[in-house]
């Protein structure tokens, strides 16, 4: 008995998964060899380079052979095309079957909250639901806590201080035995 076909969206997404894999990974030509080159990925220029080259032993460069399938460029790993959301008519525009909703940095926690109701009601998909709810949980539990009384210590009268007795440091044993 075979199993039902899966969308060819899932079988790509599985497909560019295992491409990547396999892709090694881009390094910029001896950014290994010199602490001021970062390893970010730049393209290999100059005559003699040895990446641009193709040298056996060197590393790898970006070659359109590593490209994903398609279909599944540009989406997030759970199938969606991410849309950033500043606002909440933003969402308005969103198709829930393809589009799922990620809300931007700078957006408050207000308009969060508003986006969240709104994207429930509508059923939209949001990415960053996590991050929300991380930065949502200070501003609750500072609403429930009570501020708290600092206690001062008690003053005392410099006539206390005359009557407590003053303990004297204590000596090293090197002073002791020095003396």
């Amino acid at each position: 008995m075979k199993e039902p076909a899966a969308p060819p969206v899932a079988r790509a997404l599985k497909l560019r998964k295992r491409v990547k894999e396999k892709a090694p990974t881009f390094i910029r030509n001896e950014g290994w060899r010199y602490i001021r080159l970062k390893r970010k990925w730049r393209k290999p220029h100059g005559l003699d380079n040895k990446m641009r080259h193709k040298v056996k032993g060197w590393p790898p460069t970006v070659k359109i052979g590593y490209k994903g399938p398609k279909l599944a460029r540009g989406l997030h790993p759970s199938g969606y095309r991410e849309v950033l959301i500043h606002n909440v008519e933003e969402l308005k525009d969103i198709d829930p079957t393809t589009q799922a909703a990620r809300i931007a940095h700078t957006v408050g926690a207000r308009v969060r909250t508003q986006i969240l109701i709104e994207a429930r009601k509508k059923k939209v998909t949001i990415l960053n639901v996590k991050a929300v709810a991380e930065k949502e949980k200070p501003l609750e539990e500072e609403e429930r806590t009570e501020p708290e009384t600092e206690e001062k210590p008690e003053e005392t009268t410099p006539e206390q201080e005359a009557e407590e007795p003053k303990e004297k440091p204590k000596r090293s044993r090197k002073k002791r035995e020095e003396q």
